[in-house]
C-alpha cells in the first residue's frame, strides 16, 4: 500500500471512530501523554488532505512530522492533527498565508492567544492553526529540539507523489524515531517502537 494510501485509510478509520462521539471540549493542544489526539475533538472530520494540498498549491516547502508522518511510514495509530516542520525562511511566509486562508484557519500562539494570519505570524518559531478539517504545530528549527538536527531532518525528508500530482513531504523513519524519542512521552516512545519495526 502506499503512504498516502495509507494516510486515506487513517482518514476513514479515524472518521468511523469519532462520528458518534460526544464533543469533549478538548482540542489537538490538550492531548493526553499516552492517548494522542485521536481522543480529542481534533479528531473529529479530520482530514489533512485539504491542508497540505493547499501548502503544495502555494507552494509552500513543509514536511509531515508526528504521527501523520508515522502513518505515512505504515504506523496504525490513528492521529487527530497534523504537525507540520518548515524551515523558517520569511521568504515563505506569503506562501504559508496563502496556503491557511485557503483553508480557512486560523492561528494561535503558545499561549493559545490568538495571532493575524499575515507573513509576521510566521517569525514565531512555531505557531499552532486550526481549520476545519486539521489542526496542530508548523514548527521551525529555532523552536528548541535539544540535540536534534531538525534542519538537517527537513533537508533530507522524503517525497511522496500522488496519481493526481498531490506530493508530501515527511520525515524519514529514523528521523521520526529520533524525534519521538527525543520528546520521550508514553505515546512517542510506544510509536517509536512500531516504526522501529516496520
Amino acid at each position: 500500500m502506499s503512504p498516502l494510501e495509507s494516510l486515506r485509510q487513517a482518514v476513514v478509520r479515524t472518521s468511523e471512530l469519532t462520528r458518534d462521539r460526544p464533543a469533549t471540549g478538548l482540542s489537538h493542544d490538550d492531548a493526553d501523554d499516552q492517548a494522542g489526539t485521536i481522543d480529542t475533538d481534533s479528531a473529529r472530520g479530520f482530514d489533512p488532505f485539504p491542508l497540505l494540498r493547499a501548502l503544495q498549491t502555494a507552494g509552500a516547502r513543509v514536511a509531515a512530522i508526528g504521527q501523520v508522518a508515522g502513518i505515512l511510514h505504515g504506523s496504525q495509530e490513528l492521529t487527530g492533527d497534523l504537525d507540520l516542520l518548515w524551515d523558517g525562511d520569511p521568504g515563505q511566509s506569503s506562501a504559508l498565508v496563502q496556503a491557511f486562508t485557503a483553508v480557512g484557519a486560523h492561528l494561535l500562539d503558545d499561549d493559545r492567544q490568538p495571532v493575524s494570519l499575515a507573513p509576521s505570524a510566521f517569525l514565531l518559531p512555531k505557531v499552532q492553526f486550526e481549520s476545519a478539517t486539521a489542526s496542530g504545530d508548523l514548527c521551525t528549527p529555532e523552536l528548541p529540539w535539544g540535540s536534534l538536527d531538525v534542519r538537517e531532518f527537513l533537508s533530507r525528508a522524503l517525497t511522496v507523489s500522488d496519481v493526481d500530482g498531490l506530493e508530501v513531504h515527511y520525515l524519514r523513519r529514523a528521523d521520526l524515531v529520533s524525534m519521538r524519542r527525543a520528546v520521550g512521552r508514553p505515546k512517542d516512545l510506544r510509536r517509536a517502537a512500531e516504526l522501529e519495526l516496520l
